[in-house]
């Protein structure tokens, strides 16, 4: 009979995924652990530095912005550099802007400038990463493999980023206001240890291969292929206008909870621990799902939900159905990011899947940009409930426009070809 920590470790990462990509779940878990620290802890250092609304809301443009600004970039980079050391040295990056942020915190010296230059840096460095990161996994494992393989990457997410670290982030900023960012750092030096040791894939660019064009060339070139790919430009234009209607509604969310279910703060919080929560059934649920559903009817019945959640809030007074809700729009959340993730990384060349990548990124924030200050100003000129019917409204159009699309998106395998 096999040890029970063998036994964990073969459910969460199986073996026939390869020893690569457990190197690659244990840095994933770890990198997001040092950020779900960091995520209570960040607003709280930015608080401690000022009251000014103006100065708070730029530490969240500051997460907005490298996206927008470098995401295609970093996907072209990642085409052409060596993926795994992309990730290792932006980690260690990472780990050195935390390592002066501290010295500073310590020291006394720290100010809003310094905490927004450095939350700049970092969101710039996570956006080469991830565009790293997440063109590493298919080459590591095989195509039928890759739902429960970005499932259990989506998990290592929720558990610890949404979850279990945020609570640690804002303990460790009450006993010292460095050590969340120290161990942030810690997190990231650990990370980078632990990519190092994934395999080299062969399906991976070496540097310099190509056609020897620039990077403002080959950013255009995956841009293009996109646009030339229906399917795949119909993918991306479903992200962008889903998150103007996800935007809209979210960005009232802690007035709503007030406002129209009387919660208070902890109230606000557990709605977004009911999201966390649904997003751990559905993950642990994916691969079942995959297995009796198509990827397109999996899309479709997602943002039906997606479409009804909206509905619900708009419509409802009751906090314990607007928890129940949030639950099962967090199980669609994660499951259809799953979903969209998979179809892309099946359907994209290997030597594109950088910058079509940095493009999804691009119109994840892109939609979110746009759909923030919306939900604001309706909520302001029509009251609280305006953004959730604009996001029903939307989304009932949009799904029914793109009803039929989902089986050939869903079925999209150029990459095969």
């Amino acid at each position: 009979m096999r040890l029970l920590p063998t036994r964990i470790i073969e459910a969460v990462a199986p073996a026939r995924l390869g020893r690569s990509f457990r190197w690659l779940l244990g840095s994933a878990i770890v990198n997001n652990a040092g950020d779900g620290v960091a995520l209570a802890a960040g607003p709280l250092l930015v608080a401690s530095q000022t009251r000014d609304p103006f100065l708070v809301s730029l530490a969240l443009l500051s997460e907005y912005l490298p996206v927008l600004m470098f995401g295609v970039l970093g996907g072209a980079v990642a085409d052409r550099v060596d993926r795994r050391r992309i990730v290792e040295v932006v980690n260690l990056g990472r780990a050195a802007v935390l390592a002066v942020l501290v010295a500073t915190i310590t020291s006394g010296t720290v100010n809003i400038a310094v905490v927004l230059g450095a939350l700049f840096v970092l969101g710039t460095a996570e956006t080469f990463a991830d565009s790293a990161s997440s063109a590493i996994l298919p080459g590591l494992v095989a195509r039928q493999d890759l739902g429960i393989a970005n499932a259990r990457i989506q998990g290592a997410f929720v558990l610890t980023n949404q979850l279990l670290a945020p609570p640690i982030g804002a303990f460790l900023f009450a006993v010292g206001m460095a050590l969340p960012f120290a161990a942030n750092a810690a997190a990231f030096g650990l990370g980078a240890v632990l990519i190092s040791r994934v395999a080299a894939s062969s399906r991976v660019r070496v540097a310099g291969e190509g056609t020897g064009t620039g990077l403002g060339a080959e950013m255009i070139e995956g841009i293009r292929w996109l646009l030339a790919h229906p399917p795949m430009r119909t993918l991306a234009l479903t992200i962008l206008t889903f998150n103007v209607t996800y935007g809209a509604a979210w960005s009232v969310l802690v007035l709503y909870a007030g406002d129209r279910l009387g919660m208070d703060e902890v109230g606000f919080g557990l709605l977004t621990s009911a999201v966390a929560l649904g997003g751990i059934i559905g993950i642990v649920s994916y691969g079942r799902l995959e297995r009796r559903f198509s990827l397109g009817d999996i899309m479709r019945v997602g943002l039906l939900i997606e479409t009804g959640t909206h509905l619900v809030l708009a419509l409802t007074t009751s906090s314990t159905i607007a928890l129940a809700t949030l639950v099962v729009f967090g199980a669609h959340a994660f499951v259809w990011g799953t979903t969209s993730t998979v179809v892309r990384q099946r359907a994209v060349p290997d030597e594109l899947l950088g910058r079509v990548g940095g493009v999804y990124r691009v119109a994840i924030m892109g939609g979110l940009v746009v759909g923030t200050p919306l939900g604001g100003v309706l909520a302001r000129q029509l009251g609280i409930t305006a953004p959730f019917w604009f996001g029903f409204v939307g989304s009932a159009i949009l799904v029914a426009v793109l009803w039929r699309q989902f089986a050939h998106i869903a079925h999209s395998d150029a990459a095969s070809g």
